[in-house]
């Protein structure tokens, strides 16, 4: 199952290094929260997968997985998803002051003031 998971991780953080260098700004968004979660699934699977394990030790249970790294995703996901909704809302500003979402047009010249 790690093997799989793997090449998940992988191919999420393939297309969101591909999105992240478009110049497209929506697409920079995107990217970003497909790279966080594929740090999230990389998290995950670094826990490792112990099938019907409880994530807490109880009585009687000896074996266990660790919840360590379900913790870390949870606190990342709530941190993914306000870094994500800033960046939408800077977006929309930004095309609201500019008229465009290339990045190219974005950065302007020092003639152009």
């Amino acid at each position: 199952m790690e093997i799989v998971m793997a090449f998940v991780c992988g191919f999420l953080f393939m297309a969101a290094i591909y999105l992240i260098l478009s110049r497209s700004l929506l697409r920079i968004i995107i990217g970003t929260g497909l790279l966080s979660h594929g740090a999230h699934l990389l998290i995950l699977t670094m826990g490792s997968f112990k099938g019907s394990a409880p994530p807490v030790l109880s009585d009687g249970v000896t074996d266990y997985v660790d919840p360590l790294p379900q913790a870390l995703i949870l606190t990342a996901i709530v941190i993914s998803f306000g870094v994500t909704a800033f960046f939408l809302v800077l977006a929309y500003r930004a095309y609201q002051e500019l008229k465009t979402d290339d990045m190219t047009l974005m950065k302007g010249s020092e003639d152009h003031e």
